[in-house]
């Protein structure tokens, strides 16, 4: 049986990247038992032995505040790991050895990693690890810089003494006077009691209780410990009337003093602080007046090279999904004799067409989560949450907040979830509520395919458009709230340590990248797949009679059609009152990545199997088209890249900068993909004007921004909030919606 090591400490100072070192890709992400937070184990060999690691969430205390702090004081009491990896930053070490000196307290051996020992060398702080071990009472200290792998044959040589020989560590004792004595005493009561010895150390129980903890408190009431409860309250009195404090704060207070004391006893400051890197960028980066601006055009940038940078492989995909594939799919079934089945319309208009449709967008993915893992990783988005700080607290929040905000630009699902990380209900709320107006990268590729559509390379400023509405709509909607619902009720202090500035690791944002677009692709072979094939099965099913038969009907004619068309005209103010759209927009109600999904059925299902080979080709010649053309796509990325630059900088009026241009094909029309052809063809149809159907266009982008989000998030919020929220957020959402792409397309066109 693997030996069991637990990776514990704050926020953002490194454990993840130690993690991510020892285990490589031995390594299995999950969620811890009955909760939604990601649960991280991975294994570890040192010499002859397995050993498990497990990486807890991060966390400030053990004090059970947070749900992240729950799950780690959990796991270190109820599954008793070998020992505890506290991993520190080096460069605030006051701060961080609150946590170790609660660790300390569980009696469980720990080896103290101090981490990012550079960025503490650059501000002039020298720390004696010598003395700190001794003091910590003889506990393995080892010096690192875990982004470089520094020290890790040193940690992997610490982990394997610690495991043959498990230390007990005796620090100096962090409490006296008064309460020192109720803790020995009630430590004694409980040392007596073996039901709570099998599970809990008498020292650290006996603190908890006096600290009133809520969590033990509700766990010894059930256990029926009244007496032990009965002379907690009495220690409790005993202490406040001895020193004029009630015992949490005293707790809190000598665990600080003692802290204070171990750290000028190691640290040796410069006689001058020292401004570092990081200090000077952030006197720029978090100014008050330019920090939001700055986050703006970071964003700018993101969209930017998400739009256009991933053009060139979206064109790549587009064409190998909807015209090599498809033409394979075909050929499979003619070779099989089902060329003209309904089985054989099934995979290639149904499926190929449904879920490849979809499948194009991942190149897009790809570089939006690229894009947020670098920001991530370089330290910039604890950088975002202080700025967006006194936003936030506009609409009654606070910058914490901003962090669930940030992960809906991936995913509202998580982003829901990670509402647990903040301490209020209220704030719990609120948060759930607005994450839903962040473009999810599920709304993505339905701004991308119009952008591309109706605004060429333009298409970037759409999409920048779509998040600045979500954001601005958050921030309207949680004014509103806080100037109703939440009347009176001021928003909680907000507490974050800015991690020093660092170079992206390659691995860890590809690690990022990976495990979102994983996602994706589940989601594609799961919930699109069984869409499209219901999808199709509605659209060969005849609507009306005399209108075919099974797999021979005119899609205007199909069942989808017909039901579609009935709730058609409440958009025809949104200038988008066409059953096609309408269609697409019910079924986004499953996922909103089907909604490209569904227009790649609905417009290019028949046109497809109509377009004319005009000059056979074989299985090599296709193959090496595929790979021509995606070293064409790779090539052309890097010229966007380089493009990013210009189309900022033009954007100041009368600046004029020369664009990149490799194949000298800038100045020629660009072609759409049939399925943006068909687009434009039907939204101006159904607008009545090529002006009117991009407004159309932009005004059904707001209604897939704004209206309900998939079935999944919407199952989320009612398990974390309940079902009458979850409902009032969903009638919200869908009347605004409504009202923003009537809005937008009714004013638009008195400027037209």
């Amino acid at each position: 049986m693997a030996v069991m090591i637990a990776l514990a400490g704050n926020p953002n100072v490194g454990k993840s990247t130690i993690f991510n070192a020892l285990t490589g890709s031995r390594q299995h992400v999950g969620n811890w038992p009955g909760k939604t937070v990601e649960k991280k184990e991975g294994r570890l060999r040192v010499g002859d032995q397995e050993i498990l690691l497990v990486d807890l969430p991060g966390a400030y205390s053990l004090t059970a505040y947070s749900i992240e702090e729950i799950i780690t004081r959990d796991f270190i009491i109820n599954e008793r790991p070998s020992a505890v990896v506290a991993v520190v930053d080096a460069s605030n070490l006051e701060r961080n050895l609150y946590l170790v000196a609660q660790v300390l307290e569980l009696e469980t051996p720990v080896i103290l990693a101090l981490n990012m020992t550079d960025v503490a060398n650059s501000r002039g702080l020298k720390i004696d690890a010598r003395r700190l071990a001794q003091r910590m009472g003889g506990i393995p200290v080892v010096e690192m810089v875990g982004n470089r792998s520094l020290g890790l044959d040193q940690l992997k040589q610490a982990i394997a003494q610690v495991t043959a020989h498990p230390p007990q560590a005796l620090p100096q004792a962090t409490y006296d006077g008064a309460l020192g004595k109720e803790i020995v005493a009630l430590a004694a009561h409980i040392a007596a009691n073996p039901v709570l010895t099998a599970h809990y150390q008498p020292n650290w129980l006996a603190t908890k209780l006096l600290e009133n903890d809520e969590a033990i408190l509700e766990v010894m009431e059930a256990q029926g410990q009244t007496d032990l409860l009965a002379a907690a309250a009495a220690a409790q009195e005993r202490i406040e009337a001895a020193t004029g404090e009630d015992a949490e704060t005293l707790i809190a207070d000598q665990r600080y003093t003692f802290i204070g004391s171990l750290v000028e006893s190691v640290l040796e400051r410069p006689s001058q602080s020292i401004l570092t890197t990081s200090d000077k960028i952030d006197e720029i980066v978090t100014h008050r007046i330019w920090g939001l601006p700055i986050f703006l055009l970071m964003m700018w940038l993101v969209f930017q090279f998400t739009a256009n940078v991933s053009a060139p492989f979206l064109d790549w995909v587009d064409v190998f999904m909807n015209e090599t594939v498809y033409g394979w799919g075909g050929a499979l079934m003619t070779a099989l004799g089902l060329g003209d089945t309904w089985f054989a319309a099934l995979i290639t208009n149904g499926i190929i067409g449904g879920v490849g449709g979809v499948l194009v967008f991942v190149p897009v993915l790809l570089f939006l989560y690229f894009a947020l893992a670098v920001l991530e990783d370089s330290g910039y988005m604890a950088r975002a949450a202080f700025v967006m700080d006194r936003v936030m607290r506009w609409m009654g929040l606070h910058g914490k907040s901003f962090l669930p905000l940030i992960v809906g630009f991936g995913c509202t699902v998580p982003a829901v979830y990670a509402t647990r990380t903040l301490e209020n209900e209220k704030d719990r709320k609120l948060t759930g509520f607005l994450a839903t107006f962040m473009s999810c990268g599920a709304r993505l590729p339905v701004y991308v395919v119009f952008g591309a559509a109706f605004f060429g390379t333009a298409s970037g400023n759409l999409i920048f458009a779509m998040y600045l509405v979500g954001i601005g709509v958050a921030l309207a909607t949680g004014f509103a709230l806080k100037h109703t619902v939440y009347k009176g009720q001021p928003p909680a202090p907000f507490v974050m340590e800015l991690p020093p500035y660092r170079a992206p690791r390659p691995r860890d944002v590809w690690r990022q990248m990976w495990e979102r677009v994983r996602g994706f692709l589940i989601k594609a072979s799961t919930v699109i797949l069984v869409v499209s094939t219901v999808l199709w099965l509605l659209m060969a099913i005849p609507g009306r009679a005399n209108a075919g038969s099974f797999n021979d009907v005119a899609a205007e004619d199909s069942l989808f059609a017909v039901v579609s068309g009935a709730i058609a005209p409440v958009f025809k103010p949104a200038g988008f009152g066409s059953w096609e759209a309408s269609g697409s927009l019910v079924t986004g109600f499953m996922a909103k990545e089907v909604v490209v999904g569904t227009m790649n059925q609905i417009y290019i299902g028949e046109e497809a199997a109509a377009v004319d080979a005009a000059e056979p080709t074989t299985f090599g010649q296709e193959v090496g088209s595929a790979v021509v053309g995606f070293g064409e796509a790779a090539v052309l990325t890097v010229q966007e890249v380089l493009n990013i630059a210009p189309r900022t900088v033009n954007l100041l009026p009368g600046v004029q900068i020369n664009e990149f241009n490799f194949f000298g094909t800038a100045e020629e029309v660009e072609d759409n993909t049939r399925l943006e052809a068909a687009l434009i063809n039907s939204f101006e149809r159904s607008a009545g004007s090529a002006e009117l159907g991009a407004l159309a266009a932009v005004a059904f982008n707001v209604f897939v921004l704004l209206y309900v989000p998939c079935m999944v998030a919407v199952a989320a919020m009612r398990q974390e909030f309940g079902s009458r929220w979850t409902l009032a957020q969903i009638g919200y959402t869908l009347g605004l919606a409504w009202v923003a792409a009537v809005v937008v397309f009714q004013v638009g066109k008195l400027f037209i």
